[in-house]
């Protein structure tokens, strides 16, 4: 059976300084194919609407953020050309956001640098190390919005044992 541990190190501010620099070689990568202006808000954003244009209430609760905040997230997004919204036919109460031609190339390559750095990692780290740290995020993840997000990530394979090797 596995010891726990009882490192000494600040586990918070590693993870935040991953954070810091995952961001950064989001931005650095994006601006290498043209897009200069990456916020940390746009991985999220662009994927959930790149799926389906969704009302702006919605939106703010699968960013776990208030109505507020999807509202000042999506006027970004117009103000950038990126998404645009609309008052839905059907409930004039409800505005949706849809996402502009430029918005969706701009998501398409979103989800091209999340792949190719995911792949870049798995080249650096051993199988079974990124289990071992996807347990460990996982655990990290108190609340229940983060929870649930979470769980619509998959996990890595489980590697076998010619992966450990």
């Amino acid at each position: 059976m596995l010891e726990k541990s009882t490192a000494s190190y600040r586990f918070g501010d590693l993870l935040g300084l991953a954070r810091q620099s995952w961001i950064h070689q989001m931005a650095a990568s994006l601006a290498a194919v043209g897009y200069h202006d990456y916020r940390r808000s746009d991985a999220a954003v662009m994927r959930l609407l790149l799926r389906s244009p969704m009302p702006i209430g919605r939106l703010g609760e699968a960013l776990g953020v208030t109505r507020q905040a999807a509202r000042k997230i999506t006027d970004a997004l117009e103000r950038r050309g990126l998404a645009t919204t609309a008052r839905d036919e059907h409930d004039t109460r409800q505005i949706n956001v849809s996402l502009t031609a430029e918005g969706e190339a701009y998501a398409r390559s979103i989800v091209i640098v999340i792949e190719r750095l995911n792949r870049d990692l798995c080249r650096r780290v051993d199988a079974v190390d990124l289990l071992a740290a996807d347990r460990v995020l996982r655990a990290v993840l108190a609340d229940v919005h983060t929870r649930e997000l979470g769980e619509r990530i998959d996990p890595p394979p489980t590697p076998t044992l010619s992966d450990a090797r």
